[in-house]
């Protein structure tokens, strides 16, 4: 280990003999323990961390108030321990912050530095008593604690919480429902907030992702997949026999099944089409005579045996540019481009026509020249635009757009 210059104070000497004892078992076997004593040992370990925790944030708490690593120009005690540990500044401003917090909770602090309670459940028991109003009196506040870390004794932390959303109902039973619709409308609101989703394609056949969604949300998004991932759905549309796959697969699928099977009638438009993928493929290949792969309108490609697989449970749009069935040229008649033209000049485009823009998604059918100008509606003269190009650049006087031999459109700004 590394000792400190000169322990003085008890708690710096004490550090110093549970380092110089950590280092003494730093190379023992435990191989001899039985099962009896290896549990033992664990729990105690357990409490010690608890023990420990509690001690780091009461000295972090006391750093922070002396100023620590202002000497050297931190800018903060916590910044100062994550530097210098090489810590997370997360994990050194947690230290902080429980330290503070501890200080105005005696008694979750003492129930922490006995090792009764660990660090979660002890930020659980502070976050909902400080949740509290402050005009409650410090006897029903200090009731309140207490009556969470008896609670703790029983469950862990994440339990804890959910016992801490009712609190009220210890303290004022007669007031508990709409102070638990308050916290929950509350929540709710946060978590629209926090609803978030990302998405990165790994360029290997798969994209992960994240998201946040609000509870209510993901339990019925959970149940919808649960159901699709059920025996008796996957027998009665794959037929009996099917191989049940490990959970996570098994939900994993169903989301690609929810996916596939969401009714196209209920989709909102985006760019004058219903936003759902187009799929180009030539005929040899839809009939099996060529194995080509099949072109997303994103860029993005899929396997033959997908595109055919898509081609059998979709309906098929046909691609076939100035077909007699369909009217891609309306000159001067109508200022909209039908729906058929803005699949062709997608199709065409395969995004943002714009020089350096990639995106694929949300495209605009845009006049090269103004419609208001003599303009016609029709492939040759309409490109397709991404949302911001289209409704910010192309029509901003300030910005001179070329048309480049090469299709794309090129901007810059007038001098």
């Amino acid at each position: 280990m590394t000792a400190q210059a000169t322990p003085r104070h008890q708690v710096s000497t004490t550090t110093a003999q549970m380092r110089d004892l950590a280092d003494s078992v730093a190379d023992a076997s435990v191989w001899s323990m039985d099962a009896a004593e290896a549990g033992a040992t664990l729990v105690e370990l357990t409490r010690l961390a608890a023990q420990v925790a509690e001690l780091q944030a009461r000295v972090a708490a006391h750093a922070d108030t002396i100023h620590v690593g202002q000497d050297v120009g931190a800018s903060s005690a916590a910044n100062w321990l994550a530097h210098t540990t090489k810590t997370t500044r997360a994990a050194a401003y947690g230290a902080v912050r429980l330290g503070h917090d501890l200080e105005q909770h005696p008694s979750t602090r003492e129930a922490l530095a006995a090792g009764e309670i660990d660090v979660e459940q002890a930020r659980v028991v502070i976050r909902w008593v400080d949740r509290l109003p402050t005009d409650l009196g410090p006897e029903t506040l200090a009731n309140a604690e207490a009556h969470l870390l008896a609670e703790a004794r029983h469950h862990d932390a994440k339990a804890l919480g959910r016992l801490g959303r009712r609190l009220w109902e210890v303290i004022a039973p007669e007031e508990a429902d709409a102070h638990e619709a308050d916290i929950l409308q509350r929540q709710e609101a946060a978590a629209l907030r926090a609803c978030s989703l990302t998405m990165a394609d790994d360029g290997d056949g798969t994209t992960r992702g994240r998201f946040v969604l609000p509870t209510y949300h993901a339990a019925a998004l959970k149940k919808i997949l649960m159901a699709l991932a059920a025996p008796k759905h996957l027998a009665a549309t794959q037929g009996p026999g099917i191989e049940r796959r490990p959970g996570p697969e098994a939900l994993g699928r169903a989301l690609c099944e929810l996916i596939e099977r969401y009714p196209v009638d209920r989709l909102p438009t985006t760019g004058g089409v219903n936003a759902t993928l187009l799929v180009v493929i030539d005929e040899d290949t839809l009939t099996g005579r060529l194995e080509k792969a099949g072109v997303l309108d994103t860029g993005d490609q899929i396997s033959p045996a997908m595109a055919r697989r898509l081609a059998c449970e979709a309906g098929i749009i046909p691609a076939v540019l100035g077909s007699a069935s369909v009217p891609l040229d309306l000159g001067r008649r109508s200022r909209y481009h039908t729906e058929h033209q803005r699949i062709a000049m997608f199709l065409r485009d395969r995004g943002c026509r714009a020089e350096g823009c990639d995106r694929t998604a949300g495209l605009h059918a845009h006049h090269q020249q103004h419609w208001t100008d003599g303009g016609h509606t029709n492939l040759t003269d309409s490109a397709s635009l991404c949302a911001w190009h289209h409704n910010t650049l192309i029509h901003d006087p300030t910005y001179d757009t070329t048309y480049l031999p090469t299709g794309k459109n090129r901007f810059h700004r007038r001098t």
